[in-house]
């Protein structure tokens, strides 16, 4: 699920090839240009069918999502005069979040993590190319609408998308990403406070590998936040123009987010990590209370065991020879012998109990 993927050793650089293990759904290829009055969104099935842009005029968003056809991609590249390399780590999926100036555009790389109605979790790279007027968004699989809330904004024009530029479009598509891991977490973290009470009244191997896949998560988590907390540092200090003042201001926001985020996984690991410590200490503590109840009861059977090995050792008793076993032929010895052994083990049991051992 979090396997990143890389090119054969000694591969040529700005090599494309299509990853493994991507939806074979054909992708889908669509423009929105827009600004304050205007908003038009159309479906293409080619990069020749996307209108020219210009900085100064309306905001151009195109999305492909799915990587199977290669075509496309490399049709985006030359129309939009992106780098090589930039469009081969498009390929390279699972990669660290980061951000690379080039020339004339911003490459932005994010994961973006989300639950799933199975109770799993899948991850989605997204690539973002930022220029000059025009905003390029890649992802994997063309079945998922990971940004419908942003359409749903610049149809309704609601706040500042309408207003500002391709930048502030970039910045609502990475806040729409770091904003998917607090229903993550939220869930998680639940997860984490049932065990909690488990693990006390009623431990089990079963929460042992729950345990290990919640600290397994928030590893991934923690891989692909804390980088994105740099990615959104860099574009706060952005200096290639590409990313505006009013943008920054909304950018500082989202670098909030990724740090509540990383406090969170922090948080959680340590209550993780104390979870399985109080699983190890309640299972020592019940197995020495089996251990103890055990030992008092071979304890009070010592006794009695060597008094039945005496006794069945069965030598015959004569009267020439007195020492040869002479309770054998004792009236009432079989009934005296029960009672005796009886008594030890009330005065052992008494002896246990004034000891605070049972």
């Amino acid at each position: 699920m979090f396997r990143t993927v890389y090119h054969l050793p000694g591969t040529a650089p700005a090599t494309l090839s299509t990853p493994e293990d991507v939806s074979t759904a054909a992708p889908r290829l669509r423009y929105t240009r827009y600004n304050r009055d205007t908003l038009e969104e159309k479906d293409v099935t080619s990069v020749s069918e996307i209108p020219l842009h210009s900085p100064e005029g309306p905001v151009l968003w195109v999305e492909l999502d799915g990587l199977r056809d290669i075509e496309i991609l490399q049709a985006l590249g030359e129309r939009f005069g992106l780098h090589a390399l930039a469009l081969e780590d498009v390929l390279n999926l699972g990669q660290r979040p980061k951000v690379e100036p080039y020339e004339n555009h911003l490459f932005i790389v994010a994961q973006m993590m989300t639950d799933d109605p199975d109770g799993s979790v899948s991850r989605e790279q997204v690539a973002l190319f930022l220029g000059p007027g025009f905003l390029l968004s890649i992802e994997e699989d063309p079945s998922t609408d990971t940004f419908r809330p942003v359409h749903e904004r610049l149809r309704t024009a609601r706040g500042m998308i309408r207003r500002l530029g391709a930048d502030y479009l970039a910045y609502a598509l990475m806040d729409a990403v770091v904003d998917h891991k607090f229903p993550l977490l939220e869930k998680l973290g639940e997860a984490l406070d049932d065990l909690d009470e488990a693990v006390v009244t009623n431990p089990s191997i079963k929460h042992v590998h729950e345990l290990h896949d919640c600290k397994r998560l928030l590893a991934h988590l923690r891989r692909f936040v804390w980088p994105e907390r740099e990615l959104i540092s860099a574009l706060l200090h952005d200096e290639s123009g590409l990313v505006h003042r009013e943008t920054k201001v909304y950018l500082r926001d989202c670098y909030d987010h990724t740090v509540q985020i990383m406090d969170l996984i922090e948080s959680y690991r340590d209550v993780a990590t104390a979870n399985m410590d109080m699983y190890l200490s309640s299972v020592g503590m019940r197995t020495n209370e089996i251990m103890r109840v055990l030992t008092v009861i071979s304890s009070i059977f010592i006794p009695l065991t060597f008094l039945a090995g005496i006794w069945g050792m069965n030598f015959q008793s004569d009267k020439d020879m007195p020492w040869n076993m002479p309770e054998l032929h004792m009236p009432f010895g079989y009934p005296m012998c029960l009672s005796l052994m009886l008594l030890i083990a009330i005065a052992q049991v008494i002896y246990f109990r004034r000891k605070k051992w049972i």
